[in-house]
């Protein structure tokens, strides 16, 4: 019996455009993903490096960007926050039925953007929602490493079996399932958050 949920953010609650930022970089010379900037967005989202040392080390590769081109180009993939979904998982948190938490890769720029753009109340009502808001880069951990997985269970107290984790990425999808959590790799176009009550 489901007892728990765990939510990602994008892409279930907020829409997400994933290759605006690539396509926002062309100009400035960007043509693929190197390891090297890989490396450099991961370390971010584990809150490695600070946002001013993340755009220090991404200006490197593209020199002719300022920094807020690059601030710009990195918000792009943010998109709309439906108020139906805010206010379905409002009222899911009223009825009390399950324990909600919140399990996003994510990073500080993205954040104080989401918050500046649908503003700190509905961003509140939002966090207000969520027994614990886990965000990655907070944690020093990201999707899809188990450890992240693990790590929620025990501080939030949480049996597996009793657990659904939602996210729209197989990748992490199937490293929740791998310890036993039961997981909606959401279909996004096809499915929506506010459909869960009939997926449960």
């Amino acid at each position: 019996m489901i007892k728990n949920i765990i939510f990602d953010f994008g892409d279930i609650f907020i829409d997400l455009d994933k290759p605006a930022t690539a396509r926002a970089m062309e100009k400035f010379g960007f043509k693929n993903l190197t390891p090297e900037l890989d490396a450099i967005f991961k370390e971010y989202e584990k809150g490695v490096i600070s946002s001013p040392n993340f755009l220090q080390k991404v200006a490197t590769y593209f020199p002719k960007a300022s920094e807020k081109d690059l601030i710009d180009a990195w918000n792009a993939i943010l998109k709309d926050f439906p108020d139906s979904r805010l206010e379905f998982v409002e009222h899911l948190a009223k009825e009390n039925n399950y324990r909600l938490f919140l399990l996003s890769n994510t990073n500080d720029i993205h954040i104080r953007y989401v918050e500046e753009q649908i503003g700190k109340d509905k961003f509140n009502r939002f966090k207000n929602s969520f027994e614990t808001f886990h965000l990655s880069y907070e944690m020093g951990m990201r999707k899809p490493d188990v450890e992240i997985f693990e790590f929620v269970l025990k501080t939030d107290n949480l049996v597996a079996s009793e657990t659904l984790f939602i996210d729209d990425t197989k990748e992490n999808t199937d490293a929740a399932s791998s310890i036993g959590i039961k997981s909606w790799h959401l279909q996004v176009g096809k499915e929506d958050i506010t459909q869960l009550k009939s997926y449960l």
